[in-house]
């Protein structure tokens, strides 16, 4: 058992078993490597909430009120935004249990006109995209997501697509999803100069 730091355990076990124990755990992992980020004052990402409205709320005491009824004012954008370098970045985070397959009924048309938008500004952004059936997560550029989804014919992004046109991102302890380090490696332009 692996305690870490912000109090949160780990089982250290086998690839294997880690693709269960992980499976749609994207999310945490991010979340745990943007506090390392923040911590180790390396770039300052952070979740972006939803937007809610709230409608009813339960007062037992004072000290626990709780939500009982909201809804979604708007569309959300996408998952994290923040600066690195002296860069804003922006990017969507999502994960799949489909062997062959990242659909792109999961990424909705408000969130890639966002991107659009965020990229024509000049930010770094992209996608972290994890196959929990073979336990990698791959970071690929936005704009090469974007002209896949925005031709008619392709309704998905293929595995075999990802790992030609994404870096894969091995898992490590700190932090889970260094994505960071991709950023930096691929400086040919495509991200930052």
């Amino acid at each position: 058992m692996v305690k870490y730091p912000n109090g949160i355990k780990r089982a250290i076990v086998s690839n294997k078993q880690s693709t269960i124990n992980r499976g749609m755990n994207l999310e945490d992992d991010i979340n745990l490597s943007n506090k390392y980020y923040l911590d180790y004052n390396i770039a300052n990402i952070h979740k972006k909430p939803t937007p809610i409205q709230i409608v009813k709320v339960d007062y037992p005491k004072r000290s626990s009120a709780k939500i009982i009824e909201a809804y979604f004012k708007v569309a959300s954008t996408t998952d994290y935004n923040g600066i690195y370098k002296g860069r804003y970045l922006d990017f969507e985070a999502k994960e799949t249990n489909l062997k062959t397959t990242f659909p792109f009924s999961s990424i909705h048309q408000h969130q890639i006109a966002h991107l659009k938008n965020v990229i024509h500004h000049g930010a770094i952004a992209f996608f972290i995209i994890r196959f929990n059936y073979y336990n990698e997560t791959y970071l690929v550029d936005a704009s090469k997501v974007i002209e896949l989804y925005d031709d008619i014919n392709c309704k998905s992004i293929k595995y075999s697509w990802l790992q030609v046109n994404g870096f894969l991102i091995p898992y490590s302890l700190t932090p889970p999803v260094n994505y960071l380090k991709y950023l930096d490696i691929n400086n040919k332009g495509d991200f930052y100069e």
